[in-house]
């Protein structure tokens, strides 16, 4: 099976470029639902009430099957769709970006709005703490603890996240296996310990994978 990945913000956060004297403030939120993406639109308006325009985009679900956005009064086409197109291109799940403008008097043109808007949201995106999901499975295993550093060295190689190890007369361990990887993995496993290790398989699941 191939595996899917994608990135999340784990703590949203703020960037500001300036485009012809225009401002151009982009604030990033992890959300989880449209009503809270909604929420966090109407408060971005509520702090920046004073702004010429408070465009908006948001994506949500594994395969981004919910996606949204709106240009607040800027001409169609050069705020909303671009900053969308940021947070897709991006790799970004269950996001929701508010790019505030304070107009600076001169006019940027289309290409020119959609160039600050995308350039907003990249900012703001850097400003934010990410993380990246990735498909796998998790797997508990039991064994001894001569098992206990061959299972080791096999997953530090082949890159398998240990997730918890606790030791007592055996050893046990969860980890997260890629899910292209689960068979692999399972049969080094088994060839390593001599099949002496017990291995118990859950269900398809996104896990977070460290930096």
């Amino acid at each position: 099976m191939s595996e899917k990945r994608y990135r999340i913000i784990k703590e949203g956060a703020s960037g500001e470029i300036v485009e012809k004297k225009s401002r151009f403030i982009a604030t990033v939120k992890s959300i989880e639902s449209e009503e809270e993406a909604g929420a966090f639109i109407n408060e971005m308006k509520k702090k920046y009430w004073d702004a010429r325009h408070n465009c908006s985009a948001f994506v949500l679900g594994d395969n981004n099957e919910i996606s949204r956005c709106s240009d607040d009064g800027e001409p169609s086409g050069t705020a909303g769709r671009p900053m969308l197109e940021v947070l897709i291109g991006e790799g970004v799940h269950n996001a929701a970006v508010v790019v505030t403008r304070y107009f600076g008097g001169v006019l940027l043109g289309t290409g020119g709005l959609v160039r600050a808007y995308q350039g907003a949201v990249k900012a703001g995106l850097g400003a934010c703490r990410i993380a990246q999901m990735q498909s796998g499975y998790p797997v508990s295993i039991v064994t001894d603890y001569n098992g206990f550093g061959k299972i080791e060295y096999i997953a530090r190689n082949e890159d398998i996240l240990i997730k918890d190890t606790r030791y007592a007369e055996n050893v046990e361990m969860d980890v997260f296996v890629p899910a292209g990887k689960k068979e692999s993995f399972i049969n080094s496993v088994t060839e390593a310990t001599n099949g002496a290790a017990k291995i118990k398989t859950g269900d398809l699941c996104m896990y977070e994978k460290p930096d």
